[in-house]
Formats: C-alpha cells, structure tokens, sequence
C-alpha cells in the first residue's frame, strides 16, 4: 500500500470522485450496494463521514412560523381562478407553516453532504407516467430526518462489510456494504 492518504482505484481523479460519489449516493439511498472491497473501503470513509455529520447537526434547526402564499383550491382540488384585467389569475390565499429552519452549522453541514452525493431522481415502479410522477429525493433531509436518528447512540461505525468471495471475470474479491 501506498502512504497516500486513500485509495486511486485505477481512475484519474474526476472518475474516481464520480465513481465514489455514486457508490455513496447509491449506498445511503439504497441501504447497501456490491462492490469491489477496495471500492468498499473508501466508501465507507466518506459515508462514515456524511453519516457522523447528519447525527451531529441532525436537531440542530428551528421551527420558524412563516406565512406562505397557496394557491386556492375548490373542492375538485382545482386552482381557483379569478378573472383581472381581463386575464385568468390564479387566486392565491396566505397560510400559516412552521419549517424547520436550519441553524448556521446545519445549513453548512446540508451543503456538505449535497456536495458529496448525487441528486437521486425517484422513477414509479412500473414506469408509467415517468415524467410527471418522478420526483427528486432530498438525500439531505433524509440523512438528517431518517438515517442520523437510527445511529444516534452509536459511536461510529455505521456500515458493515461482507465478503461474499471473488468475482467471476477477474477474481477480485467482491462485499456487500451496507448500512447497519
């Protein structure tokens, strides 16, 4: 092994760094991918990492009272027009909403773990209506809001390595990595 601080997997850097950032996305939305062990370990550095962040700052926001327009609704669940200057405006209604606000050290932990992670697009099962019903997946609210809370007692290791033997083409030793 080299004294170089990680792993190069082969890759020039920006292949390495899309290589991992997919690896982790895929490993914290999915809750365990396969993999090569190199790949492994350096996976779980990053992922222990994002994983410690969301846990340290995961209460860290406020509730805030905000005032938000919403556009009305009649009982078909329609927008309610109005008609203005002889344009159709949609009538628009003010309602209170408590959002969790982020405190500084939240907010900058969020955009840590954005940087780190891809955006993940959610498909429908069956593939239908792809456009319309795809939506995209917060990965920092559901670091902060479902994973850190799983681990808050524990004190790092948050990922497990099992060696499921060698890969057929070339013999490289093959692990599941996954969330514990």
């Amino acid at each position: 092994m080299h004294a170089s601080g990680y792993r190069k997997l082969g890759r020039t850097s920006s292949q390495r760094k899309a290589l991992l950032k997919n690896q982790v996305t895929n490993l914290l939305y999915h809750g365990k991918i396969k993999t090569t062990e190199t790949r492994a370990k350096e996976v779980r550095r990053i992922a222990e990492k994002l994983i410690t962040l969301a846990v340290k700052e995961k209460d860290n926001f406020e509730e805030v009272e905000v005032m938000a327009k919403v556009a009305k609704k009649d009982a078909n669940g329609k927008r309610v027009k109005e008609i203005v200057d002889g344009k159709k405006v949609t009538v628009y209604e003010e309602k209170k909403k408590t959002i969790k606000k982020d405190k500084p050290s939240r907010l900058n932990a969020r955009r840590k773990i954005l940087s780190e992670l891809y955006t993940v697009t959610e498909v429908p099962k069956d593939g239908k209506k792809k456009r319309s019903l795809s939506k995209e997946v917060d990965m920092a609210a559901k670091l902060f809001d479902e994973i850190a809370p799983k681990y808050a007692d524990r004190k790092g290791g948050y990922t497990r390595i099992i060696k499921i033997g060698m890969r057929k083409g070339d013999g490289a030793p093959e692990v599941i990595i996954e969330l514990v």
